[in-house]
């Protein structure tokens, strides 16, 4: 059993708002020290906003749980200071294949263009990813940042008051009250803070299980997703490999839906499976095992007053594609900069809407996909099943059958297309993948990566023209990075200009496009900043 399980990362220590006479106020309280919650106050802290983070627990989950990370998410991680660390521990791969009974039906490449930083996809264990958030919250609270980490504090009740949030606190020595202007609850999909607001989700709940097992081996297998449907060793069912670090390979097996969860969980059950999975030749140990069941379903809003929530605590999803935590950390990426210029005064509260807006917005997106694979992997009628099987045939031999194919569609990037903060787009001949509410694609430049150019701050960047080197609007200064073609790669030029010869586009803190033009018009472009921080 992996011993980083048991260590505490951040152990119960008292505070000196345990002894104050009256509650404390504190700027942004974080509850729950999971990924997203980590995530959120790192990036808030790296702004100069305090974040407090509280958890019962002080130690990284127990289990590998969420495993695959994608380019986008890794690109948001190297912001937070952790993103090459994840990769030089996590095992890159960006090759999928399907299989039908024992025959491979097709594979696929998930990033078959060049020219980014990041890998489309890593594995690493969620405790790993734990522990480097922590590592770099301590960094910063060493170098004078306003993060701290308070494990053993158990929130029992939150009150929202309008202008801030009352939060009572339990914790091995007695309770006490904490107040705070704005609290994330990242408190995972169980989400207490959820209940105790008496908010819920809507969504499905899918009528099937899954057995997780986490098995340590030496195996053969290629770094590589690979996905069963009706193997011989699971038959009417589907099954998943991964490679992770340290010789951890995570299976996947649908069990059906009738079942009794604590008998399959116990070894004795579990390792007959994997046997026929692997044969009987293999040695292995168990790791970690645990059954989930599908769910697709969200809370009809993450914002309620000073209260918003995200990751899990917002929105859940299957785990196939790879949406959860991927999704979470989008979440946190969309919020923070505009939490941040709230706190300051610089732009309205109601800014904190479209991190509702665009982020229920990613949840649908990543539901309706998710939806779409659970159907496909488990057939919910004879008719349905015909149909899958007769995709997965013609697949093998035929191109046209294989965007069908659905064993999990992975994650991407979010678009805020018809997002109140986007101008209009007015580079004729622009590239679609560029257009106002998308990601920023990664790109190579003559030193370095495009993303790492851009930072989190607002940022004109231009092709083959000019802007001024600074300009400020509503208090937001925005920097520009000038490019030009003959030190353009092509890469660059296709995922920017794409059939314009000249371009100008305003970026948000979180690399998403809020405007583009073919030249620079300074009205324009004020118009465009005050829109982005919801004042127009």
């Amino acid at each position: 059993m992996n011993k980083i399980f048991e260590i505490p990362l951040y152990p119960y220590a008292r505070s000196a708002d345990q002894d104050a006479a009256a509650p404390v106020r504190r700027r942004v309280v974080v509850v729950g020290a999971g990924p997203i919650g980590l995530a959120a106050a790192i990036d808030l802290a790296q702004q100069g906003i305090e974040a407090i983070v509280l958890d019962d627990n002080d130690k990284v989950s127990f289990g590998s749980r969420a495993i695959c990370f994608a380019k986008r998410p890794l690109e948001i991680l190297d912001r937070l200071g952790c993103g090459h660390p994840m990769v030089d521990k996590g095992v890159v791969w960006d090759t999928g294949k399907v299989f039908f009974d024992d025959r491979k039906v097709y594979e696929f490449n998930l990033l078959p263009e060049t020219g980014h930083e990041f890998p489309a996809f890593i594995n690493l264990q969620q405790y790993y990813f734990e522990e480097y958030l922590v590592n770099r919250a301590r960094e910063l609270e060493a170098e004078g940042a306003p993060i701290e980490l308070r494990g053993g504090n158990k929130v029992l009740k939150v009150e929202d008051k309008g202008d801030h949030t009352v939060i009572e606190i339990d914790t091995p020595e007695g309770p006490y009250t904490l107040e705070a202007d704005w609290l994330i609850a990242c408190d995972g999909a169980g989400s207490p803070i959820r209940s105790m607001m008496g908010l819920d989700f809507v969504g499905r709940v899918f009528e099937d299980n899954f057995l997780i097992a986490d098995v340590i081996m030496e195996a053969e297998f290629p770094t590589e997703r690979w996905f069963w449907f009706d193997p011989p060793f699971n038959k009417g069912q589907s099954a998943l490999l991964h490679k992770q670090p340290d010789g951890v390979w995570r299976i996947d097996l649908q069990l059906g839906w009738d079942i009794d969860k604590e008998k399959e969980k116990k070894p004795e059950n579990v390792i007959p499976r994997l046997k026929a999975m692997l044969g009987e030749d293999v040695k292995f140990d168990l790791e970690w095992v645990s059954i989930y069941t599908f769910q697709c379903r969200r809370m009809e809003n993450f914002r309620h007053g000073r209260v918003i929530f995200a990751g899990d605590a917002a929105h859940q999803v299957s785990p196939f594609g790879a949406r959860g935590a991927n999704s979470g950390l989008q979440d946190t990426d969309n919020l923070a900069w505009k939490l941040k210029l709230v706190i300051e005064g610089l732009a309205p509260d109601s800014l904190l809407d479209s991190y509702d807006t665009e982020r229920v917005h990613g949840a649908d997106e990543n539901i309706l996909n998710s939806s779409r694979s659970t159907d496909f992997i488990t057939p919910k009628s004879d008719t349905s099943r015909i149909f899958r099987d007769a995709v997965l045939d013609l697949s093998e031999h035929y191109a046209f059958a294989r965007p069908l194919v659905n064993s999990g569609r992975l994650s991407v990037p979010c678009t805020y297309d018809g997002s109140a903060l986007n101008s209009p787009d007015a580079l004729p001949g622009g590239p679609a993948r560029t257009r106002p509410g998308s990601p920023c694609p990664d790109a190579p430049l003559d030193e370095g990566f495009l993303l790492h150019r851009l930072g989190n701050d607002f940022t004109l960047l231009t092709i083959n023209t000019d802007v001024p080197a600074e300009l400020e609007e509503s208090g937001i200064k925005v920097g520009s990075l000038s490019l030009y073609s003959e030190a353009l790669d092509p890469a660059l030029a296709d995922r920017y200009l794409g059939d314009a010869e000249t371009a100008v586009y305003l970026i948000r803190p979180d690399q998403h496009v809020a405007a583009r033009w073919d030249k620079f018009d300074e009205t324009a472009t004020r118009a465009a900043i005050r829109r982005a921080i919801g004042k127009e």
